[in-house]
């Protein structure tokens, strides 16, 4: 490309030597090794994301071997949200600017390292601080590898891949539930050293993905990168402004604060459900187990995040609004199946003090013979199906509306965001459980704390509504700017 950009738009040249054009090795940039490195990201974006969901079905377990209350257990999840998402916009915005495979690499191992010390404590407060540091770790591999997995997507499809890597996130949340349930309802400690040695196995693998070039999946750079030049332009300081004045940018941002209030609240369904059998006479061991099964299988809706990026790019075929406009039906349509799913009276029939495989085998079974578990399940899977549709047009929008050069960092602070939302709602909930003890007796304050929490879902719907009026004009200038540079070699 030739030296400086003349659009006007920001983005910072580098020095890159030209690929040389022609066939790569039958190993390093083949089809086979492309599949591979996909496989490995996805695995990767679900292992952050199974330590992020390890801890709450842990919280009896946790607080009664440190001699603390629940809520303070709360708070160190709470927390790690806040500083994961601080830290991700430090490891993305480097990522902008440097080469993304070691970030990533660095950044495994350091949540590794927090699982293992989380494992290892003796005290609550080491516990909390080993907590901080996974979290430091957990914000490379979030905000880092969306820069490197939106250069593997072409725009028409990117609604529909992204909808798998956001259901590899929500997978991984499932299975930290499920993990932490079973594996810690005899001691706590065993999920922590399981996760801490499948991040260091993880972080082998990675270190034989394919190295994926920056803005490859642009058709404006095609021609460009086809004859062995590179998309040389990197983040500066003086992009931040322009980053800002793209008006999608801003909802996008904006929405997941009180998007995350309502998800962050979420993590405290195992809470109800445990609580519900301990209301029932269970043990708290069977009752951790039916806890963190129940939520886990409630939370499958969450597969249907697929359909929603299916038809986030079908729409966005026939309008640039499409795929702001399924996200923002989907958060609104949402709300009053969440409302049931917390209010049906939800009866367990399980063996108390059994083995984990039997109280498993009960819970899937309740789902036949008991009308209100079926009845919420049906609830849950509409619920979750619908606000499912959020991620994968939210990672696709981003995209969409930013050069590549800029994706990473936009997406570090959408997830800034995120993590203050979602360490207030799911702090806040917590206090909220405790203030409406004394008029509903447990679980039904969990039900009316967590349903309350729903209802930030109506003004996310209203930003998704803004973000589908500004958007098609900042897509129009992100191709232009695309089709200036690429121009330019």
């Amino acid at each position: 490309m030739a030296p400086g950009d003349q659009s006007g738009r920001g983005g910072q040249r580098t020095t890159a030597p030209a690929r040389p054009g022609g066939r790569t090795p039958w190993l390093r940039g083949s089809p086979a090794h492309r599949y591979y490195s996909v496989v490995v990201f996805i695995v990767l974006a679900s292992l952050d994301n199974v330590a992020i969901g390890l801890v709450p079905p842990l919280y009896t377990a946790v607080s009664g071997a440190f001699a603390v209350p629940q809520r303070d257990i709360g708070y160190v999840t709470a927390t790690s949200f806040l500083v994961s998402a601080v830290a991700a916009v430090g490891w993305a915005y480097v990522g902008d600017r440097t080469d993304r495979k070691p970030l990533l690499m660095i950044g495994t191992l350091i949540w590794a390292a927090g699982m293992a010390g989380s494992a290892l404590a003796g005290s609550y407060q080491l516990f909390f601080a080993a907590q901080l540091v996974a979290a430091v770790g957990l914000g490379a591999v979030g905000s880092v590898g969306f820069s490197v997995v939106t250069d593997l997507i072409s725009p028409r499809r990117r609604g529909l891949v992204m909808s798998f890597w956001g259901l590899s996130q929500g997978v991984g949340t499932l299975a930290g539930t499920l993990v932490g349930g079973i594996l810690g309802a005899t001691d706590w400690h065993r999920p922590f050293l399981v996760l801490a040695v499948a991040g260091v196995l993880a972080t082998i693998a990675y270190f034989f993905t394919y190295d994926i070039r920056r803005g490859q999946s642009q058709p404006e750079l095609a021609a460009t990168l086809a004859a062995g030049g590179e998309y040389d332009y990197r983040i500066s300081h003086s992009d931040l402004p322009r980053i800002l004045g793209r008006r999608t940018n801003v909802w996008l941002v904006l929405q997941g604060l009180t998007a995350q209030f309502a998800f962050g609240s979420l993590v405290w369904l195992p809470a109800l459900f445990s609580n519900r059998a301990l209301a029932q006479g269970y043990s708290s061991a069977t009752a951790i187990v039916v806890g963190s099964v129940f939520a886990t299988l409630f939370q499958l809706g969450g597969v249907l995040s697929i359909v929603g990026g299916l038809v986030g790019d079908a729409l966005q075929r026939r309008t640039a609004r499409g795929r702001a406009l399924v996200a923002a039906v989907g958060v609104l349509a949402a709300v009053p199946f969440y409302l049931v799913l917390f209010f049906v009276p939800l009866r367990v029939d399980v063996p108390d003090g059994a083995g984990a495989g039997a109280v498993v085998g009960a819970v899937l079974g309740s789902v036949f013979t008991e009308p209100t578990v079926g009845l919420s399940l049906l609830a849950a899977v509409l619920a979750l199906g619908l606000t499912s549709a959020n991620a994968p047009n939210w990672f696709a929008l981003i995209a969409d509306v930013n050069p590549p050069e800029h994706r990473g960092t936009v997406y570090s602070l959408g997830n800034l965001v995120n993590g203050v939302g979602r360490a207030a709602g799911n702090g806040l909930v917590g206090v909220a459980f405790t203030a409406l003890r004394g008029a509903f007796p447990p679980p039904l304050n969990f039900a009316v704390g967590l349903a309350a929490f729903q209802l930030f879902f109506i003004p996310t719907g209203i930003m998704y509504w803004l973000a589908s009026r500004t958007a098609p004009a900042d897509i129009v200038g992100v191709h232009r700017l695309l089709e200036r540079r690429g121009h330019q070699d």
